[in-house]
């Protein structure tokens, strides 16, 4: 089986070769090719993705290559994590909107927003060659804002679905907590890439009993310091909310904590340096703590359970579905939302894709909140189709943590002034 990943050259990658490398048995890699311009850093990456192979005694081959044609003929599965415009771009997303007052967050936002701008465009071209030279690969995008970019893939009719490491660190999260094995843990988990609530947590599958009452109650205080959230405001909820949350449950706070500290991206950055020297260690085989730090907590676990079951590797010969958390058109499965919009949830996934299961009730409360979400996701992916000064505003207008004509005008013009060298249309 060969597996591309366009974006090989990230600091990333080592955690997602050492799931390739553990679950072998339930994604057989023969062969894996690592894409990215960056041919010093891939090379870098290359020779650990080996030499983490030779070490867990995985004979799969290692090739790299800045050639997207090459590198993904012949793949089953093309993975996508790039970063349009790498951490410089990040650092913007993260200060800018912050001198309006509002949240520099780089997937959601006036920030978020900025990278599907730049990112949009790059990753449909990626797609349309994979569907030219293979057309029969499943893209899975990691590539963030997942669920704008998984949308613009399955609006222009691409073979995608969109991943996100998430609900499966919620699980483990949940799991350590209750004291149970993960594969135990079934969460109800609805709404958007990054804006989702745990509305129930099942013990031992879709139908088992649901112990989110009891979670609440015992380790509720637990929970609530890890979100960074109110334990008042959980109870009040009633469920479990991502901690992307807090950017709207508490965003004046956060805008305030963001602006007195170093931001997130200056601080992966210098996490990057580091890797990439600890990387050229050629007797580095494993990957190293610090990778934990980088974020992505357990994505290789559900980036090879989902090329798997999309595969037909992950179920019996591929006959059965698995259960998994991923970004898939909606149709019908949020009733209040278009069918066409993209939707964080629970599906059926085998070889013939991904079929979300039923939702439970969503109240008003959450409902409205997603739906006004999805109506700043419908004029982003406008906006980065078509590009315009005016659809960038409308998007930044109709944002919920925007939403003033004035911030949204100042944060157009700081947007496009930031993005200039990435916008084709200016």
């Amino acid at each position: 089986m060969k597996i591309a990943v366009v974006g090989g050259g990230s600091t990333y990658t080592p955690e997602l070769v050492d799931g390739f490398a553990r679950l072998r048995d339930t994604l057989p890699v023969g062969e894996l090719v690592l894409i990215d311009p960056a041919a010093e850093r891939l090379d870098v990456i290359g020779g650990l993705a080996r030499r983490i192979f030779r070490s867990a005694g995985h004979d799969a081959a290692v090739t790299t290559t800045a050639d997207l044609d090459a590198g993904i003929e012949g793949a089953d599965a093309v993975l996508l994590q790039l970063r349009v415009g790498g951490q410089a771009a990040r650092l913007q997303d993260e200060t800018w909107p912050l001198e309006c007052g509002c949240v520099g967050q780089e997937t959601t936002g006036a920030g978020g927003l900025a990278k599907a701008l730049r990112t949009v465009p790059v990753v449909l071209d990626i797609a349309e060659r994979v569907r030219r030279t293979n057309p029969g690969a499943w893209i899975i995008d990691f590539t963030n804002p997942v669920g704008i970019v998984t949308r613009a893939l399955l609006q222009a009719g691409h073979k995608a679905i969109g991943l996100c490491n998430a609900a499966i660190h919620m699980q483990r999260k949940v799991a350590g907590l209750l004291e149970v094995p993960p594969e135990e843990i079934h969460l109800d988990h609805y709404g958007l890439n990054h804006l989702t609530w745990e509305l129930g947590v099942r013990l031992g599958g879709p139908d088992g009993e649901d112990v989110l009452p009891r979670l609440l109650g015992e380790h509720g205080a637990a929970i609530a310091e890890f979100l960074q959230m109110p334990l008042t405001l959980l109870e009040r909820l009633g469920a479990v909310p991502s901690s992307y949350l807090r950017y709207y449950y508490r965003h004046d706070e956060v805008v305030g904590e963001l602006g007195s500290k170093p931001s997130r991206a200056a601080e992966v950055a210098a996490i990057e340096r580091e890797l990439l020297e600890m990387y050229r260690d050629p007797s580095l085989d494993a990957k190293p703590e610090l990778l934990s730090r980088r974020g992505g907590a357990f994505y290789s676990e559900a980036a090879v359970a989902l090329a798997a079951s999309l595969l037909g590797t992950g179920s019996a010969e591929g006959r059965s579905a698995d259960v998994q958390v991923v970004n898939v058109r909606n149709s019908g499965t949020l009733p209040f939302l278009p069918d066409d919009a993209v939707v964080e949830v629970p599906a059926a996934v085998s070889g013939a894709g991904a079929e979300p299961l039923p939702a439970p009730p969503v109240g008003p409360l959450m409902a409205g909140l997603i739906a006004h979400v999805t109506a700043y996701e419908d004029l982003a992916l406008d906006a980065a189709l078509r590009g315009g000064r005016d659809r960038v505003f409308d998007a930044l207008l109709a944002h919920p943590l925007i939403g003033q004509y004035r911030e949204a005008e100042a944060l157009t013009d700081r947007l496009l002034a930031h993005n200039r060298e990435h916008l084709a249309w200016l």
